[in-house]
């Protein structure tokens, strides 16, 4: 009988497999595969988003700095299509957000995965249920064989095979969030949203996640926003950095290029939040 560690992943289920996708020649300019302009969101009469616009480019991570109520979750909610925006355009995968309904919103939230702040684990399911549930849920004529080298696969990528027949409660915050981005990453999205990644984690898990955050990026080529308040997983995670304050983007570029800026705001926010 064929083993699991024997079969190819080519036969895994991979709904949004690479070699599915357009080739591009060398001539083509890639289309971003998040492309948002004048962005308003309000609610009654607190104005949250005041004219976004915002570009996530292929393979590219973007982390989006600000303090609490700045509008990084609303921002994260627009773009998966949990709010409507008041005025202007949200484009995700070439698609305008705001215009799917019903199926057509649902199989574009499949190509989209997310790591929520607190894992968002099913505390009744032990580890391999929480990431087979996913794949069988979106294809039911998937075989054992193919979810459990699917599920292996995923595990392994997070450094947490050992750990495929244990509860959430069983395991450490950190664990948890490990295990939150490997069920994540199980449908193989092209677009990856981390809720505050590190919060909550001591500074060596913090440094984990932060190189997980890489790697999922390198081993998948995931195109990724990163929503944190946390500098140094900013740093280190993001490719450019957008600083998100009172509803706008101040400033957007490498990290040293934004604070490098002599704007107060983002001045106080870098000193508030000291890095070494």
């Amino acid at each position: 009988m064929e083993s699991v560690t024997e079969l190819s992943a080519e036969n895994v289920f991979l709904p949004h497999d690479s070699k599915d996708l357009p080739k591009q020649t060398s001539t083509e300019k890639p289309e971003p595969v998040i492309s948002i302009k004048g962005l308003y969101k309000s609610f009654g009469d607190l104005d949250v988003l005041k004219g976004i616009d915002f570009t996530l480019q292929k393979g590219e991570n973007v982390a989006v700095l600000g303090k609490s109520g700045s509008g990084k979750s609303v921002l994260i909610k627009i773009i998966i299509g949990l709010l409507s925006p008041d005025k202007g355009d949200v484009f995700v995968l070439g698609q305008q957000i705001d215009k799917l309904k019903g199926k057509e919103l649902d199989a574009l939230r499949l190509r989209i995965g997310f790591s929520f702040q607190g894992g968002a684990l099913y505390d009744s399911m032990d580890i391999y249920h929480n990431l087979s549930f996913p794949l069988t849920m979106n294809n039911r004529k998937l075989g054992k064989k193919e979810v459990d080298f699917a599920v292996e696969e995923a595990l392994e990528a997070v450094g947490l095979k050992e750990k495929v027949s244990q509860l959430p409660t069983d395991l450490s915050g950190g664990q948890r969030k490990r295990i939150g981005i490997a069920r994540a990453m199980i449908l193989k999205p092209e677009i990856m949203l981390y809720d505050e990644p590190t919060s909550g984690l001591d500074p060596i898990t913090c440094i984990e996640i932060n190189e997980l955050i890489k790697e999922v990026q390198r081993r998948y080529g995931t195109s990724s926003i990163i929503i944190t308040h946390d500098l140094t997983c900013a740093k280190v995670t993001g490719d450019r950095v957008a600083m998100l304050f009172d509803g706008k983007f101040l400033k957007t570029g490498n990290f040293e290029e934004v604070f490098k800026s002599d704007d107060k705001q983002i001045s106080s926010f870098y000193h508030y939040n000291f890095i070494e």
